[in-house]
């Protein structure tokens, strides 16, 4: 029932719901907030990964300005280290479905655990072109129980688009989604 109410809740919002100011320094940083909020909404009642994930994907790809890709790339191998992503839950163009750790953004962020913050995705040495569209790019890790679960990423068609507050908020947004799921 409280997954239902959730829903209805947040449904009668998202008709609503349009790219976020993130114009300045401070627009950005309400802008996370506001969208920590609204993923509280969205995955109250929910436990499920895979739609939580996918819910997770489509609200950043429509709050989020200046996107053209956002979403999950795989450790299929999770609990055990891995060798390559696989696609997962996005939105976006269709997209590369495997990346070897040592290759690409998603595949530097697996390989070393660290958040990649690309401001030019064509003077990234190894970059994995899956939109000539992208020209930049912020990728997280997704840990669960410290163990590589994946990555979120995001690219933007413009140049510079991500920086340290975009990496912070997502950071507290991927946290969240992570509490939010049952792992087992």
């Amino acid at each position: 029932m409280a997954a239902v109410f959730a829903f209805t809740v947040f449904a009668m919002h998202a008709d609503d719901l349009t790219a976020l100011d993130m114009s300045t320094a401070s627009a950005k940083r309400a802008a996370y907030a506001e969208l920590l909020k609204q993923a509280e909404a969205l995955f109250h009642g929910e436990r499920d990964w895979l739609a939580n994930a996918s819910q997770f994907s489509a609200l950043i790809g429509q709050q989020v300005p200046e996107l053209n890709w956002a979403g999950f790339y795989l450790n299929r191998d999770y609990p055990k280290p891995g060798s390559e992503l696989v696609l997962g839950p996005f939105q976006g163009k269709v997209a590369c479905v495997r990346i070897p750790f040592d290759k690409g953004v998603c595949g530097a962020c697996a390989r070393t655990g660290e958040i990649q913050l690309v401001e030019d995705v064509h003077a990234f040495p190894g970059h994995i072109a899956c939109d000539g569209a992208s020209n930049a790019e912020l990728v997280l890790p997704v840990r669960v129980n410290g163990v590589l679960w994946g990555v979120f990423d995001m690219d933007s068609p413009r140049h510079g688009r991500f920086d340290q507050t975009d990496a912070d908020g997502m950071s507290a947004l991927v946290s969240l989604f992570v509490r939010a799921c049952d792992w087992s």
